[in-house]
């Protein structure tokens, strides 16, 4: 019974998350109406059949708005995981594989790097050269990198002390080739994980950055955007609220369903 229950909480975490990828993906060519375009004779409107999820209160159509914050949630969000992983998933194989001094300099700055989370260096960023999704992107993807480099370096630590390994440096192979060909692939299934739950992280953190106004800016489409505008109007339409903050409830919990049954899969 357990192992069903993970079985379809891993299945509903890949649809879920196949369906907003695909969403984001589709936005990028098509929405229903175009996200930018303004029709104050059209403010907030219930759904219907023009306007599936209504329209905002500047008559835009709530659907298409949800698409594109899509296409801007998906896009920085990868784009800091991508950053995360290129530069942690190295720091920490190398931390692993060069124990001593270099090991104690990686994680040392790691410690630097979490010293500054993504909100107070987005607000650095932002004071320095303006804020843009730029901003959330590099805010976000430094923040990831000392957690990757953590979980790399602990994985790949393990990975060390066992036999094959310790018959690969026997055989006079450098530690940047055992690193790769012995190490990483070993590895995958725990950064996997990792990767699924900081994607998820990233995706909570754009709709924060957005919403102070630090990331994605109008008249860009974002999710975040949709929050801040909606918070003044709950009174008279709280789905303008409910609809953005439900989606990235579901997104989220589509990822750590996806993260979770992966992790239970390594485990099995």
């Amino acid at each position: 019974m357990k192992i069903a229950r993970r079985r379809i909480g891993f299945l509903a975490g890949v649809v879920i998350t196949t369906l907003f990828i695909a969403i984001a993906a589709l936005a990028i060519v098509w929405t229903p109406y175009d996200p930018a375009a303004i029709a104050i004779v059209h403010k907030l409107q219930p759904p219907s059949a023009l306007h599936w999820l209504g329209t905002d209160q500047l008559g835009r159509d709530e659907l298409s708005l949800l698409m594109a914050g899509a296409k801007a949630s998906v896009g920085v969000a990868f784009l800091a995981v991508l950053i995360g992983a290129g530069c942690g998933i190295p720091l920490g194989l190398l931390a692993a594989a060069r124990p001593r001094t270099i090991d104690e300099l990686v994680m040392r700055g790691n410690d630097l790097l979490f010293a500054f989370p993504s909100l107070l260096l987005a607000i650095l960023l932002t004071a320095v050269l303006g804020p843009g999704a730029w901003v959330a992107v590099v805010a976000i993807g430094v923040f990831n990198i000392p957690v990757l480099a953590r979980v790399t370096r602990a994985a790949a630590l393990r990975i060390w002390t066992l036999d094959y390994c310790l018959a690969a440096r026997a055989a006079g192979k450098g530690a940047a080739l055992i690193s790769w060909e012995h190490v990483l692939p070993n590895i995958l299934p725990i950064l996997a994980v990792q990767l699924t739950i900081q994607f998820s992280l990233g995706i909570v953190a754009e709709a924060g950055l957005s919403y102070l106004g630090l990331g994605v800016q109008p008249p860009a489409p974002s999710w975040g955007h949709m929050l801040g505008d909606a918070q003044t109007l709950t009174a008279i339409a709280p789905s303008l609220a409910v609809i953005p903050g439900a989606t990235i409830v579901c997104f989220v919990l589509g990822l750590n369903l996806l993260g979770g049954g992966l992790r239970a899969r390594r485990a099995a």
